[in-house]
């Protein structure tokens, strides 16, 4: 017999007393910030908003005047109220919660331990979520926090359900830091290795591959997508890095009505244009397939390798978004900017031996199936798993 399941059996074997969440905890709702008075220069008061929530860390600044029952420290339990309704303690220095965020806190740890909250409290949300009419934008509401009824298990359980799940998720936070100094580690040997002497021939990239980019076929037109047979990518899948399928496909009659050019495996996609940060990312295509209008492909000659040039431009993202057009932000590149773009091209034999280098940190930085994510995914599984176990409890009536 477990310790866990000795303690229940002793303390508790009718089963759990059930409370509203209001009733056991305190809850503070956020600021309604000025946003004319946000800034990112690191001058003012740090501001908590919803984005801020998953990462646990803010780049976000404030001058406004914010009373201090606003301030939120190191370790709070913090619950995002807009779009993913995330659960996580704060992981960075005091700063102050912004509107459509809020902190959970128990009321008092002698019936109810906030780090028992900080497991109990994110299936809950994610269940509120799920429940919610689809839309734009989900919210979630005071009302249904206020409706959220939680078991109050004796202390002696609270603890030892919390030693077990913080184990796991300790184990799961040392692999996470460990991933992020291999990614460091990797960046460094890629800038290093892709960083050209004063030997090697830099060549247009339009003179060693070709470029074409794609078009998207009418939406309108039933008959171009229903029981499509021919992938076809769209900006946002750049981001798989590997493109083994694609969400959409279409039909053969869409791609004849269609500018859009079938590629071959082993091209390099790289975003042309797109919200947020996709614009300069790029990805190498494992299947043949046709792309949208944002998207160029670019098909290698016998000069260079595939995976050398994904990876150079990959290292030369931020180079990338800085020459395109617009200003810096909503701009976009184009064959005009991409064909003359200049590479360094060292012999074949070099590519290769660059390439694999670099796919055994890929393999341990990315790969979800071998790497580091793939037992970073693993522990949390086992983490939810025991956490679902350990957490479901009866009710007890008298």
């Amino acid at each position: 017999m477990s310790e866990f399941e000795r303690l229940i059996q002793e303390l508790c074997p009718n089963g759990m007393a059930f409370d509203k969440l209001v009733n056991i905890s305190n809850i503070l709702y956020g600021y309604p910030c000025d946003a004319s008075k946000f800034n990112d220069n690191c001058t003012g008061m740090p501001l908590i908003r919803i984005r801020d929530v998953l990462a646990g860390t803010t780049n976000t600044y404030t001058t406004e005047e914010i009373s201090e029952d606003y301030i939120i420290r190191k370790g709070d339990l913090l619950v995002g109220m807009d779009g993913n309704f995330h659960v996580g303690n704060w992981k960075d220095n005091d700063g102050y919660l912004c509107q459509r965020v809020c902190k959970i806190s128990s009321k008092d740890e002698q019936v109810m331990l906030n780090r028992f909250l900080s497991h109990y409290l994110p299936p809950i949300m994610k269940q509120i979520e799920a429940n919610k009419l689809s839309g734009t934008v989900k919210h979630l509401l005071a009302k249904d926090i206020n409706a959220i009824t939680i078991p109050v298990p004796p202390l002696e359980v609270q603890r030892e359900i919390v030693r077990i799940l913080d184990n796991f998720t300790e184990l799961t936070a040392e692999l996470t830091a460990e991933l992020t100094a291999r990614k460091k580690q990797y960046e460094y040997y890629r800038d290093t290795l892709l960083t050209p002497n004063t030997d090697i021939e830099w060549l247009k990239l339009g003179d060693i591959c070709k470029l074409v980019t794609g078009a998207t076929p009418s939406k309108t037109k039933k008959e171009y997508w229903e029981n499509g047979t021919i992938p076809w990518m769209s900006s946002g899948e750049v981001n798989l890095k590997r493109v083994y399928s694609t969400e959409s496909k279409i039909t053969q009659l869409g791609y004849d009505n269609a500018s859009t050019t079938l590629v071959p495996e082993h091209s390099v996609v790289i975003a042309l244009a797109g919200q947020g940060k996709t614009r300069g990312k790029v990805a190498i295509t494992e299947i043949e397939l046709c792309t949208n209008q944002s998207l160029c492909s670019i098909i290698c000659k016998e000069k260079i390798n595939y995976k050398y040039l994904y990876y150079y431009l990959d290292s030369k993202y931020n180079e990338l978004r800085t020459i395109s057009n617009g200003d810096g932000t909503r701009g976009g590149l184009s064959l005009r900017i991409l064909s003359p773009y200049q590479i360094p091209v060292p012999p074949i034999e070099e590519q290769k031996r660059i390439v694999d280098i670099l796919d055994r940190f890929d393999v341990l930085c990315n790969d979800i199936s071998a790497g580091l994510p793939a037992e970073i995914e693993a522990r949390q599984k086992q983490y939810e798993y025991y956490r679902d176990k350990l957490l479901n409890f009866k009710e007890f009536r008298v």
